[in-house]
């Protein structure tokens, strides 16, 4: 499959996670899930 391209979201979504800068509430961060998606797609693109 697209273990390669799996492996990277996978990354960009834990990098995300760990910054806590741009989380939902249920996260306890305040971004909007727009927000929230915005950032994984910048450390996709980092």
């Amino acid at each position: 499959g697209e273990r390669d391209a799996a492996a990277r979201i996978q990354n960009a979504l834990n990098m995300t996670l760990q910054e806590r800068k741009t989380v939902t509430r249920d996260l306890g961060g305040t971004a909007t899930t727009s927000e929230f998606t915005d950032a994984v797609i910048a450390a996709l693109s980092g």
